[in-house]
C-alpha cells in the first residue's frame, strides 16, 4: 500500500458496510499502521463483522491497541463499538438463508438464542445513553400526536411502545398495517409531533421515506435501530442503536422491546400525576367493560 492509500475498492455490492467505514474518515485520511487496520476491515468485512481486535491485529501485522486507536480515528468511543456497527451494516446485505448459515454452531440453536439475547442486552446496558431517552420521552409528552412506524416483523416492538405510551396518558399511534395506512398517517402529520422509526436488519424503503418526509415536514423524528444508516440517521434527531443480532435468519427483537419498555417507564416519570390518572381511568373502564378474569370466591358456585 502507499504512503496516501486509504481505502480499497472492494465489497462492490455491500456499500453500506464501506459507508461506516468512509463516513467516519479523517479528512486526511488514515496513514501507516491505522491504514493497514481499516484495509482489513474492508478486505475481510466477515472476520471484521466477528474476529476479536487481536485477532484483527495479527492479520494486520499491528497490536490491539492500534486496532483500538483506528477505531477512535473513525470516529467510535473503542473497537466493540465499531465491531457492532460493522456487524450490523455486514449482515443488513446478506439474504435470510445467508444470515442463518452465519449463525450455525454448535450445541442447542434456543440456548444459543437466549445467550445471544442476554449478551445484546448487557451490550445494551453498557451502551446506551439515558439521557436519549429521557429527550425522546420528554418530545413525547409535548407532542401534539405522536406515530411510530414499524413494519415487517417490528411492530412487536412499536406496539408495545405505543400501547404502553397511551396507558401513560400520551397520544400515541403505532403504523403497523402496510403503507395504505402509513400515507393517511403522514398525511395528517405536522409540526408539533413526532414520529418514532423502528427498523433493524435491513430498512424498510416506506420507513426511510415516513423520517425524512416528517421532517420535511417540521416532525420531530427519533429512530430506534442497529445500524445508523445515513438514509434513516440523517432524518433522525437522536438514534438509538439497538443491538439485534439473532441466532436465526431474523434478528431478535429482545432488546429493541427493552428499550420500548424503558423508554415507557421514562416517559410515565415526566408527569406522574397525568400517568397516575390516566391508569386509574383505564382501570376503571376494563372493570365497567369486565375485561379481566375474576377469581372465584369462597361463595361462588360452579
Amino acid at each position: 500500500m502507499t504512503e496516501g492509500a486509504v481505502v480499497p475498492e472492494v465489497m462492490g455490492s455491500a456499500d453500506s458496510y464501506e459507508d461506516v467505514l468512509r463516513e467516519g474518515l479523517p479528512v486526511r485520511g488514515l496513514r501507516g499502521k491505522a491504514a493497514a487496520v481499516l484495509e482489513v476491515l474492508l478486505s475481510q468485512p466477515r472476520r471484521a463483522s466477528f474476529g476479536s481486535a487481536g485477532e484483527l491485529a495479527q492479520i494486520a501485522g499491528v497490536n490491539v491497541a492500534t486496532v483500538t486507536r483506528t477505531a477512535q480515528a473513525l470516529g467510535f468511543a473503542g473497537w466493540p463499538a465499531l465491531q457492532q456497527e460493522l456487524r450490523a451494516r455486514y449482515l443488513s446485505s446478506l439474504s435470510a438463508g445467508q444470515v442463518a448459515a452465519e449463525h450455525r454452531g454448535t450445541g442447542s440453536p434456543s440456548s444459543r438464542s437466549l445467550r445471544r439475547d442476554l449478551d445484546s442486552l448487557a451490550l445494551l446496558n453498557r451502551r446506551l445513553d439515558e439521557s436519549v431517552l429521557l429527550t425522546i420521552a420528554e418530545a413525547l409528552a409535548a407532542a401534539r400526536h405522536t406515530v411510530i412506524v414499524a413494519d415487517g416483523s417490528y411492530p412487536a416492538v412499536g406496539l408495545a411502545l405505543a400501547d404502553n405510551a397511551r396507558l401513560a396518558g400520551y397520544p400515541v399511534r403505532a403504523v403497523t398495517a402496510g403503507d395504505a395506512e402509513l400515507a393517511n398517517a403522514m398525511a395528517a402529520i405536522g409540526a408539533g409531533d413526532v414520529l418514532i422509526a423502528i427498523s433493524f436488519w435491513r430498512l424498510y424503503e416506506s420507513t426511510v421515506l415516513a423520517a425524512n418526509e416528517a421532517r420535511s415536514r417540521g416532525v420531530r423524528v427519533f429512530a430506534l435501530t442497529d445500524a445508523a444508516s445515513p438514509a434513516l440517521a440523517s432524518a433522525a434527531e437522536q438514534v438509538v442503536i439497538v443491538p439485534a443480532e439473532g441466532e436465526a435468519f431474523f434478528p431478535s427483537l429482545t432488546a429493541g422491546i427493552a428499550v420500548a419498555q424503558a423508554l415507557v417507564t421514562q416517559l410515565a416519570a415526566v408527569d406522574p400525576a397525568r400517568t397516575g390518572a390516566s391508569i386509574e381511568a383505564a382501570e376503571a373502564m376494563w372493570a365497567k367493560f369486565g375485561l379481566l378474569h375474576r377469581r372465584p370466591t369462597a361463595g361462588d358456585h360452579s
